[in-house]
């Protein structure tokens, strides 16, 4: 046995391997069967199978091998003048379903002579729009490797509704090789294996002696500068196919190997360590040595994106924002199953309520997604827009105009929707993007990032919009203070207070978003109750949802807070006390002033008046959202005036602190910066300035003969 390469150190750690058989494998050059292949394949996964391995088969072949028999049975029942006449190509339901039987008859022979179980499970791609179909799946399939048998998938082309010849690559799969990888994913395979006629992928045709096989897959580089073949001899798609399956269930998280099926004992090689194939890996940069794309190369690819994308006309850009929308309605379906699956996976793992809610795409949340989208594209072109006009001298006109920041990186947890936001904002504000999603979201952000980079044009470049999979490459991400301009977190105050303290490149962002609201003895009782109950409860894991409710002493005794905690106690909310309020209304006391509960939960503390509760806010607060219930107009203007904080609102919910609530059409954030934008961020926070300076021949020359008037002319056409 050969050593183990270090770059496939990870098999040590593989259990549940799929394996998709393709049809060029299953079946000779003259269409008949191959049994020599099968035989050696079947013997190879017996072995595994003895070893504690857990393997899932995926097949194809039985469209080619009916085909065949039903040619072969429409030869022996034709007279000599049926012969004579033009032959009507057979039906390849019909040869699918002939096909599927003898293929299964097959792998239960050859299983059975090796003392192995095999069982067959045939789907389509409609059943996986079902989560129920999806939970079932799981089930069965853990029974039947519990029981030590090997499942076998093939499409159930004699009753799918995809249309022949399988030119449509729309749907959740599209093909057996994107089956294997949809597979892979819904049943939390450590490996996918595709077997092939040829070796591997190679840098040129197989048959070129110049050719080499990469050994390594590398997105960034190679999807550039590798031109595919034609499909496989009999199957749909060949080596296309199979390095688009295995880019997206790489990029997701599963281990990829493309390697030949012909030659014995590849797949116990693959797993072995060995060298052999080409791997696809999330990671992939840094396991091939003989690659250096890095996140260097990234974030440089997205700056040249970046540049053309500038360069277009500003009707260009609103056509891709338009685009976009489009496609999002258009695939909210499928959008809506991989969020699912997102969901059930999260609900699975017992991960806390609060990011359950922001993980999940509520029913209309594509459609306003679009919806803010098209608002953003019917925007003011923002992108060279004059600022200010001034004339500084005779002949001299100096301009200040509005750019894009560059490179935007966003790291962002658990709302597969702030990626449809950001990237959009990006695209309208004509800068290059960066995005790392949290696990959690893997599925709903593949899906989404897949569907916007397609309805952006090639003319830009692929590398506009890059989706960062591995959390080991945000280190090297902020180590690029030339190439990426501003870094923005979106998440925990954990998650944004670690990479303040990791990076030279500006953050923009909040770290918590502890909003309070203070009612004032002015208030309107009706009105406080409202806003109050809104702030807390209409969506409590927001960071502009109330944390810390605040009320005038004065309102003890007139029942006024009384009333206020009964509404939020009916409604869930679970309340805790600063010290007067807890030792008054013997309230269990809250565990800090300064805590972001993100759930139905708040504290209550009773200030002495408006001066105190402002006080309060400036020790507490985190300078993102505060508010005041009053009639009095007066205490109202202190405390606009003197709150301090990114949005300070009078009689109005602090939910209202949004970008889209905003008019900005979208938001990439909400910022508590002091520095550059703050409170919701839209497109004007991802510009700065330019100075462009107009004139005929002048020089300084120490100022003489310069005549400076510094007159503003920014109202003048």
């Amino acid at each position: 046995m050969m050593s183990m390469d270090s770059s496939r150190a990870f098999v040590k750690d593989v259990k549940r391997i799929v394996i998709k058989v393709g049809t060029a494998v299953v079946t000779r050059g003259d269409g008949r069967l191959a049994l020599g292949r099968l035989g050696a394949l079947c013997e190879q996964i017996k072995e595994l199978n003895s070893q504690g391995y857990e393997i899932i088969m995926v097949t194809s072949g039985a469209v080619g091998l009916g085909r065949q028999r039903l040619k072969y049975r429409r030869l022996v029942n034709s007279s000599f003048a049926d012969l004579q006449k033009p032959q009507v190509e057979l039906d390849g339901k019909a040869c699918a379903a002939v096909g599927q039987n003898s293929l299964m008859a097959l792998y239960d022979t050859l299983f059975s002579e090796l003392d192995v179980t095999s069982a067959q499970l045939l789907v389509t791609d409609h059943d996986f729009r079902d989560k129920e179909f999806r939970k079932q799946l799981n089930e069965t399939v853990q029974s039947l490797l519990s029981l030590r048998v090997i499942p076998v998938f093939n499409e159930n082309d004699a009753v799918s509704t995809r249309k022949a010849p399988y030119e449509d690559s729309s749907g959740i799969f599209w093909d057996n090789d994107s089956l294997a990888a949809l597979l892979a994913l819904e049943l939390n395979a450590d490996l996918l294996i595709l077997l092939s006629d040829v070796g591997g992928l190679f840098s040129g045709p197989p048959t070129d002696p110049k050719s080499r096989l990469i050994h390594t897959y590398i997105k960034e580089k190679h999807q550039g500068e590798i031109t595919f073949g034609d499909k496989s001899r009999v199957g749909r798609g060949g080596m296309t196919a199979k390095v688009k399956a295995a880019v997206n269930a790489a990029y997701a998280g599963i281990p990829v190997v493309i390697t030949s099926g012909y030659t014995p004992e590849k797949i116990i090689k693959v797993l072995q360590g060995e060298r052999i194939g080409t791997l696809f890996h999330q990671d992939a940069h840094l396991l091939d040595p003989d690659n250096e794309v890095c996140a260097r190369e990234m974030a440089v690819g997205a700056r040249e994106s970046s540049r053309r994308l500038q360069a277009m006309s500003s009707q260009d850009r609103k056509k891709i924002l338009l685009d976009i929308a489009d496609a999002l309605v258009a695939n909210e379906e499928l959008i809506k199953v991989e969020n699912e699956a997102d969901v059930a996976a999260a609900e699975l793992a017992g991960y806390e309520k609060p990011l359950i809610s922001r993980l999940a795409l509520k029913s209309g949340k594509i459609s306003s997604l679009a919806n803010s989208i098209r608002v953003l594209a019917d925007m003011e072109d923002p992108i060279g827009s004059v600022l200010k006009r001034t004339q500084l001298a005779d002949g001299l006109l100096l301009e200040k105009t509005s750019s894009p920041l560059g490179v935007l990186l966003i790291v962002f947890e658990s709302r597969p929707d702030a990626l449809v936001q950001i990237a959009s904002l990006a695209i309208r504000s004509g800068n290059g993007l960066l995005l790392k999603g949290g696990k959690e979201a893997k599925n709903s952000n593949a899906i989404l990032h897949k569907i916007i980079t397609e309805a952006i044009p090639e003319t830009v470049g692929g590398g506009l919009i890059g989706l960062v999979t591995s959390r080991d490459e945000i280190p090297d991400l902020l180590k690029l203070d030339d190439v990426i301009d501003l870094v923005i977190p979106r998440g925990s105050n954990a998650l944004v207070s670690q990479i303040k303290g990791s990076t030279k490149i500006p953050v923009l962002g909040h770290a918590d978003g502890i909003c309070h609201v203070y009612v004032d003895k002015s208030a309107d009782m009706k009105m406080a109750k409202r806003i109050v109950l809104d702030a807390k409860i209409d969506y409590p894991a927001a960071c502009n949802a109330m944390e810390t409710l605040l009320v005038h002493q004065d309102l003890v005794p007139t029942g006024g807070l009384n009333d206020l905690i009964v509404e939020l106690r009916a409604e869930g909310v679970n309340i805790y006390g600063g010290p007067r309020a807890s030792s008054l209304l013997s309230l269990p006391a809250a565990r800090s002033f300064h805590y972001e509960y993100n759930s139905t939960a708040c504290t209550v503390e009773i200030v002495d008046d408006v001066y105190a509760a402002i006080d309060h806010i400036y020790e507490h607060g985190s300078g993102h959202t505060d508010c005041i219930v009053a009639e009095d107009s007066e205490a109202a203007e202190v405390f606009l005036r003197q709150v301090d904080s990114a949005a300070v609102f009078h009689n109005a919910s602090t939910r209202f602190c949004d970008g889209a609530r905003f008019g900005l059409g979208a938001e990439v954030g909400i910022s508590t910066s002091r520095i550059h934008a703050r409170g919701p961020v839209g497109v004007e926070g991802l510009l700065t300035t330019r100075w462009i300076l107009r004139g005929n021949g002048q020089v300084v020359d120490g100022d003489k003969g310069v005549v400076y008037v510094h007159k503003d002319i920014t109202s003048e056409s």
